[in-house]
């Protein structure tokens, strides 16, 4: 009795939406079938699991504007000052 009804009842009649079966169709061809509350019969998609990059591994990571080399300039640069300070500071 957690879920606050009583053994053997069932859900209220006419409140919860249709849960059928459909048919998903995406833009690269591929279909498969699943069960949702969407009210018609095919669902059409421009990407899915079968032709995302994410999932088929094809996912390519772009540099915009030479972002990591900006990066790595900018800690090089850190990293030379504090060995210019150590060295002149072992020279005192």
């Amino acid at each position: 009795m957690q879920n606050g009804l009583r053994k053997g009842a069932s859900m209220k009649p006419s409140i919860h939406p249709d849960y059928h079966e459909i048919t998903v169709h995406c833009a690269c061809g591929s279909t498969f079938k699943t069960r949702s509350t969407y009210k018609a019969n095919l669902m059409r998609v421009e990407i899915c699991s079968s032709c995302h990059p994410f999932f088929t591994g094809k996912q390519k990571l772009l540099d915009t504007a030479g972002r990591v080399e900006r990066f790595t300039r900018k800690y090089e640069k850190a990293a030379q000052a504090v060995e210019a300070a150590k060295a002149a500071k072992g020279k005192k």
